[in-house]
């Protein structure tokens, strides 16, 4: 019952990136609305990684920490430059590469959600919430531009294939953490690169670009209401 438990959190903590990547058919934003959002996503992830991540990583020596950073960086840099591969380097290669963020910031914060439920750890509802909550611009950004020329069935797909795939590495988590006795430390250090490296390359110019200055401040006020929540 508790693997069970585990792809249900998984599944269910990221369920606002298919939410809000359908969501914008139904609703059309001004472009400095999607520059803010994004920038609020933004400061949002800057602060989990600040306080929830890396914290989750305090276990393991900062050598060791700054290992697994830099592979999360890798594993981001090296799928953002297939999808550039494969769309050109074109308009839609910019929010593909938020799209990648998103799978390597899910996948294992997933794995950390299942791990947790192996330890018996109780899980943080606030935490919980804040992803859930910090997903919404983050899909929202890529998904407006996407919309352009995809149909709405194709990007069901897409963002339904994250949320599945965080579903399943949730219930991963909890096999290994309960056969294992993993943490998750690593895991929360790798997905932490990732999320570093997509913010710098992807997600904040993004936010520059359709939200000008203003961007910044959205930043802060995610960055801001983050910190309040932990």
């Amino acid at each position: 019952m508790e693997a069970l438990q585990a792809i249900f959190v998984g599944g269910a903590a990221q369920s606002s990136l298919m939410l809000a990547g359908i969501m914008v058919y139904w609703v059309t934003l001004p472009t400095k609305v999607i520059g803010s959002l994004a920038g609020f996503g933004a400061g949002a992830l800057v602060a989990a990684v600040a306080f929830d991540l890396i914290p989750e990583a305090g276990d393991l020596s900062h050598l060791q920490i700054a290992m697994w950073l830099i592979l999360g960086a890798v594993i981001f840099i090296v799928s953002d430059r297939m999808i550039d591969q494969k769309f050109g380097g074109g308009e839609t290669s910019g929010p593909m590469g938020i799209v990648v963020g998103s799978v390597v910031d899910g996948v294992p914060e997933s794995i950390i959600f299942g791990m947790q439920i192996a330890a018996g750890q109780v899980l943080s509802v606030a935490f919980l919430g804040a992803v859930w909550v910090s997903n919404i611009p983050q899909a929202v950004a890529p998904s407006a531009e996407l919309s352009k020329t995809w149909r709405m069935g194709k990007m069901a797909v897409m963002w339904g294939g994250v949320v599945l795939a965080c579903a399943i590495t949730a219930g991963i988590g909890y096999v290994f953490g309960n056969v294992f006795g993993w943490n998750g430390g690593g895991v929360a250090a790798l997905a932490a690169g990732g999320l570093l490296a997509m913010l710098t390359d992807s997600l904040m110019p993004y936010a520059f670009e359709k939200g000008g200055a203003m961007a910044g401040f959205w930043t802060v006020i995610g960055f801001a209401l983050s910190l309040g929540a932990t």
